[in-house]
């Protein structure tokens, strides 16, 4: 939780990255008799609630795959990765036209070194590798539909160029792209799954 008044409380919560997961946890809440006055990806403000309810809402959360987030630390850490998805699973035009790090930093509103600083300590693993999963995962999902060439696949994720895009792709998929699509591979993760 961070921020309580009279009015709300703003419940911080982890692994809510996508339109589905703003559902189920509404859904969830109103099922529990709790007023959400705001939702939007990683938090939801509600009516003040007691300690029994706030209990509750907990358990259901994380039946649901979910997490209330108590520190700041990890609040931050959640900001980073839903700005992140939201990016990457976000239109061409915007992932094309941005440096990472500028969007990362304007969008958590802090210094990226100490945000890269502050993942890496956090979750175990780089800031920039958490990125290419969420990439590569990204064209594993582009490359199933097959609306896409890899050309346009490349440009949709801001590759500089399909070789580089395809190099990234067999370091981490462990096939080429090419391999990927002809056999089918479905080996995709959810992206809140992605380390």
């Amino acid at each position: 939780m961070d921020i309580h008044t009279e009015e709300h409380i703003l419940l911080h919560i982890k692994n809510m990255v996508c339109d589905r997961c703003i559902r189920v946890v509404r859904e969830e809440l109103v099922a529990l008799g709790v007023v959400v006055r705001d939702i939007a990806l990683g938090e939801v403000a509600i009516e003040p609630v007691d300690a029994a309810m706030l209990h509750s809402i907990r358990e259901v959360l994380l039946r649901d795959g979910f997490e209330l987030l108590d520190d700041r630390r990890s609040r931050i850490v959640e900001k980073i990765k839903t700005a992140i998805v939201e990016l990457v699973y976000g239109d061409a035009e915007r992932i094309a036209s941005v440096t990472l790090s500028d969007y990362i930093a304007g969008e958590v509103g802090m210094d990226y070194h100490y945000l890269s600083s502050l993942f890496s300590s956090h979750e175990g693993i780089t800031l920039e590798k958490f990125i290419i999963q969420q990439k590569i995962e990204r064209v594993k999902e582009l490359l199933t539909y097959g609306e896409l060439t890899l050309s346009e696949i490349a440009y949709a994720l801001g590759y500089s160029s399909v070789a580089h895009l395809s190099s990234q792709f067999k370091k981490v998929a462990g096939v080429s792209a090419t391999e990927y699509k002809l056999h089918h591979i479905h080996d995709r993760r959810p992206i809140d799954h992605v380390r």
